[in-house]
């Protein structure tokens, strides 16, 4: 198996090949609408990815899972967990602010690990992600930016799409092991009025590792196997003129855990995963829902005079039911006795927001483009145990003004540089509250915490000939630390939240440098990048608790991509990246031990050969290495491992069928978070075998 998996890595990484599918027709350049400035990633100052729909569509056919769609493109991202619970998936080893269409969906006050599953990927046209720490969009981001955005509505009165597919373990063909999805979308123009209506279905079924053997089903973080899930997006717009445009969007996704298995613990020192068995947990279904909503008004000539105006009102709501336990944490002796007391938590957050930019491009003979902004946000959330009716979280509030600007300037024809300031003015408040009886049952001050923080970004780019891209970066970002888990773990009287250091914001600087290389055979991109925190968070699992460590840290990481074009018909390409972090633990200012599984992904490689066989028949094989790794505590080593996928497409007459096969030499292995992340007989997951997906999709 290990040759195979060897010929396989190998033939990706030599193949001389191009891109599988023709291009589509280019209406106009793609920019990281993110940045705020519309900058186009071959010209940025730090590494900008954008993945396109082709590159989305062929790795849904491997699998539905969105981190596992981001794990696969992005080596820094961290392999995905499989499960509805994404905590410790980081990028760069930082968290990323996810938006879907501009909208944040990522929760800093009570951060539940649930963010990346919030829209079906089926529903998406394309991603833009902005490596490493940046405040272009506020509060979050640390490790970057990863912002989904949605399809759009097609030229033509209607245009629809129709897709199923079902997926099945090799080992064994039952009912309980197989999983099913059917999306259908609708959309078009007609006179000024454009319309998009599209929803999915998806019901997934157990999964089943290596040796055939069930996998533990997550009954209280959260499971996407035994699960079955929904999502509607709907769009209208009303083209005012050519130039003007008003958009009311709204994104529904709600998941939610079928009952059906518990988890069994596993045995680490043995080596056996954890598995599952036929039953009924304690207490409801875990289970995520979420209605992003949005307003929004463009003008591409604001009053005749070239300037671009974007401007967007927002609403975010979300509600994360965890599934029961009865953990030392939710004991109570006046309720039940110690030890035999389940609950559940369920967090919720409501998030409405206002952002407002303004840019003009061609200022001083068309050398200095400027982008000049305002952005508000109120972001409410609370945690509470579901069964009791207990407060785990008091109800916190942010909320947020923040005026920026950003500028970009040539210097020389090949020389351009940029700068950027963003204000932030913030103010937290919490409610007066009392703890758990596990944490002592101990009644804590409300009160309001200000934070007014001045955001800093600089770079340049060098372009030597046309073909090579020089460049570096200084970026901040901003974010706050956990609130949620710094509230709900004090344990001392007399406390007050107007003097709770923990809640000290996290201030991250962001250092890189790199060069592109792109002619019509090559691309290829190399970046180093530093991010220091002098005040960061780390998170550490405590007593099956994740607790929060306020620590200087640092991160320094190498990323590098290199893309081969032989033809019209192959394109091969292999990333990958190496990262290294440190904090202080005892805090005495040296940097002197080594960030865990986490908070930091494995060193990876990521590679991929796309092929168009005919006209007709087309083929994509990935390939997944992540290397062996030695972390300081204590039974958390990696011992790494290597994935192949494969995928294979046939248009008919009508429509495309496409059959794939992940995991396809069905290696047997552990996963990166059950590996090294945490040490817990219960979450010593396995990750899943091979399987086949079989799908049919047409437009008509």
């Amino acid at each position: 198996m290990h040759k195979n998996i060897l010929l396989a890595f190998t033939a990706v990484c030599t193949a001389t090949s191009v891109k599988a599918q023709e291009a589509p027709q280019v209406l106009a350049p793609i920019v990281a609408t993110a940045s705020r400035s519309d900058i186009d990633p071959d010209n940025a100052p730090q590494k900008i990815v954008i993945i396109d729909s082709e590159q989305i569509q062929q790795q849904l056919a491997i699998s539905t899972n969105s981190s596992s769609v981001l794990s696969n493109l992005l080596p820094a991202y961290t392999p995905s967990r499989d499960k509805m619970n994404g905590s410790g998936e980081t990028l760069r080893g930082r968290t990323p602010l996810i938006m879907i269409d501009g909208v944040p969906q990522s929760n800093p006050l009570r951060p539940t690990g649930r963010e990346v599953h919030t829209i079906d990927y089926s529903m998406v046209d394309h991603i833009e992600v902005i490596n490493g720490a940046t405040a272009s969009n506020g509060i979050g981001g640390t490790g970057g930016v990863i912002n989904i955005v949605t399809k759009s509505p097609e030229p033509g009165t209607v245009n629809q799409h129709f897709g199923i597919q079902a997926t099945t373990p090799t080992s064994q063909l039952k009912s309980e092991t197989m999983g099913y999805k059917t999306t259908y979308g609708i959309n078009g123009r007609s006179g000024n009025f454009e319309y998009l209506l599209s929803g999915s279905y998806e019901s997934q079924g157990l999964a089943l590792d290596g040796w055939n053997n069930m996998i533990a089903a997550d009954n209280t973080q959260g499971d996407l196997m035994s699960s079955r899930s929904y999502n509607i997006l709907a769009k209208l717009g009303y083209w005012i003129d050519d130039d003007q445009k008003l958009q009311l969007s709204m994104n529904h996704y709600r998941i939610k855990g079928r009952m059906d298995y518990i988890g069994i613990k596993g045995d680490r020192q043995a080596g056996i995963p954890s598995t599952s068995q036929r039953g009924t947990p304690e207490g409801v279904a875990p289970s995520n829902t979420v209605w992003t909503t949005a307003l929004s008004y463009e003008n591409l000539n604001l009053g005749n005079a070239g300037i671009k105006l974007n401007a967007m009102v927002f609403n975010q709501r979300f509600e994360g039911l965890f599934g029961a336990a009865n953990s030392g944490t939710f004991q109570d002796a006046r309720i039940a006795p110690v030890g035999t007391l389940y609950d559940q938590s369920r967090s919720k957050a409501n998030k409405w927001g206002t952002k407002l930019s303004l840019t003009k491009d061609d200022l001083l003979d068309g050398k200095l483009k400027l982008t000049g902004g305002f952005d508000t946000l109120i972001d409410k959330g609370e945690q509470g145990l579901y069964l009791s009716g207990r407060t785990y979280v008091p109800e916190s509030k942010y909320t947020s003004y923040a005026p920026f600007v950003l500028a970009e300037y040539k210097l020389l024809d090949n020389l351009t540089v940029s700068a950027g300031y963003r204000y932030e003015m913030g103010q937290l408040d919490v409610q007066s509250y009392r703890t758990l009886a596990a944490y002592n049952n101990v009644s804590v001050q409300g009160g309001k915490l200000k934070f007014n923080e001045g955001l800093f970004s600089t770079g340049i780019v060098y372009k030597p000939t046309d073909n090579l891209t020089l460049f570096g970066s200084f970026s901040q970002g901003f974010d706050m630390p956990d609130v949620g888990r710094a509230l709900r773990s004090i344990n001392t009287p007399g406390q007050s939240i107007d003097n709770f250091q923990a809640l000290k914001p996290i201030l991250t600087d962001n250092y890189e440098v790199g060069l592109r290389y792109k002619n019509d055979r090559f691309d290829f991109d190399l970046s180093y990048y530093q991010s220091n925190s002098k005040y960061g968070a780390r998170v550490v699992p405590v007593d099956g608790q994740f607790q929060l460590a306020r620590e200087k840290t640092r991160i320094q990481g190498i990323e590098t991509g290199l893309g081969v074009h032989l033809n019209d018909r192959h394109y091969a390409k292999i990333g990958y990246s190496y990262m290294h972090g440190k904090y202080d633990s005892d805090d005495n200012g040296s940097l002197d031990a080594k960030l865990g599984a986490l908070n930091v992904a494995p060193n990876r490689i990521v590679a991929s050969w796309s092929a168009k066989w005919t006209d007709k028949l087309s083929s994509f094989l990935q390939v997944n290495y992540a290397f062996s790794q030695k972390f300081d505590e204590k039974d958390s080593d990696f011992a790494g491992y290597a994935l192949v996928d494969l995928s294979l497409d046939y248009k008919l007459p009508k429509g495309t069928v496409s059959v794939s096969a992940a995991n396809l030499l069905n290696k047997k292995y552990l996963t990166y978070y059950s590996q090294s992340a945490v040490v817990d007989p219960l979450r010593y997951f396995a990750g899943r075998g091979r399987t086949i997906t079989v799908g049919y999709s047409v437009n008509f």
